[in-house]
């Protein structure tokens, strides 16, 4: 099922205010970044992984893939909540620094 950045948001924002419900949570300007540079990091360690460039720890193939598809999936959900947190267009965002330069 397919979904545009506003409904993936929507159903992002929800889920994060459960998760910061439950765990009390503030969420502030320093939160929001923060979050997507540590999702960030965690990819980039399963990328490592993936790539022959990390240290496994007994994980096989099909785990670290798995793993790396959720933390991909983390950090495209923490960039939406941040862009919807800062009041970021990024439908105009990417009309105007990459649709741009397609051919009319």
């Amino acid at each position: 099922m397919s979904r545009t950045l506003s409904e993936l948001t929507v159903l992002l924002a929800q889920v994060s205010d459960i998760y910061a419900d439950r765990n009390d949570i503030t969420r502030d300007d320093d939160w929001f970044m923060l979050k997507l540079q540590e999702e960030l990091g965690e990819l980039t360690a399963e990328h490592l992984k993936a790539s022959g460039r990390g240290r496994l720890k007994g994980a096989s193939a099909e785990t670290i893939k798995q793993a790396r598809a959720d933390e991909a999936a983390d950090v495209l959900a923490m960039l939406l909540l941040y862009a919807r947190h800062n009041a970021i267009d990024l439908d105009a965002a990417l009309d105007r620094k990459w649709y741009a330069h397609l051919p009319r």
